[in-house]
């Protein structure tokens, strides 16, 4: 069967990261620059679109009226090590990349496609470190990104620490979820990390926060198995279609 939506590919060359960046863009069938649409900005771009199945679930939730129009965006990373300067906290492209997030990859999209041009119009979509990236950029920003999806975050001290340290969150919508194997994670440097512990302790404050989150302890790993799973109740929840 194939696919209802289109896909392009579309090059940024980055003045932060000093390198072309592609973006691979999915709009639904039926697409038309009349309408506005959301855009889900998925980090790990690739593996959503490939494990993820983003765009079969673009597919799916558009023809069921489930989610408003809502156009996805993945951006990839080029190996392992790349993501890891890129996506971690302590990573020496994090600035740079966030920049590019900022700075040229939200002013080309709003350029190029029909979106609201508003912080609730956009989501940051991320899986383990890729979505440790998306909470702490869209908190930094929450003009620019008002949603968060966070698939088995990367929570270290740093991490916690700025997350206290952002006095509003109020305008975010965060959906968080963690798996109850996830005690024992290989991560790239080949350390053994339990990222079940600092997820609940994460989940415990933002519960405590004036905004609007969404928490799911899931059964299972730290896999896309348990992330491609829950990938369909995360755009549910975050583009539900309230008509």
């Amino acid at each position: 069967m194939g696919r209802k939506g289109n896909m392009h590919d579309y090059t940024i060359s980055s003045r932060y990261l000093d390198e072309d960046m592609t973006l691979t863009v999915y709009t639904p069938e039926n697409f038309s620059p009349l309408y506005k649409y959301h855009f889900c900005i998925m980090q790990d771009g690739n593996d959503y679109f490939q494990m993820g199945r983003a765009a079969t679930l673009s597919d799916q939730l558009h023809s069921e009226d489930e989610i408003e129009n809502t156009i996805f965006i993945g951006i990839h990373y080029n190996d392992k090590y790349d993501r890891q300067e890129k996506y971690h906290p302590d990573g020496k492209k994090q600035g740079d990349y966030v920049n590019f997030l900022v700075r040229e990859v939200v002013p080309f999209l709003d350029k190029e496609l029909p979106g609201y041009s508003m912080g609730k119009g956009r989501t940051l979509v991320g899986d383990s470190l890729a979505g440790t990236l998306a909470l702490m950029t869209a908190a930094r920003f929450p003009n620019i990104f008002g949603n968060v999806i966070m698939q088995s975050p990367y929570v270290d001290d740093h991490v916690l620490e700025y997350t206290h340290s952002i006095k509003d969150l109020s305008s975010l919508t965060i959906y968080h979820t963690i798996g109850d194997q996830e005690t024992d994670v290989t991560t790239t440097d080949g350390t053994q990390r339990d990222f079940l512990a600092p997820n609940l302790q994460l989940s415990r404050y933002l519960e405590e926060q004036p905004l609007s989150y969404i928490f799911h302890k899931l059964n299972g790993g730290h896999t896309w198995g348990s992330w491609q799973k829950d990938f369909k109740r995360a755009l549910q929840t975050i583009f539900a279609n309230e008509d």
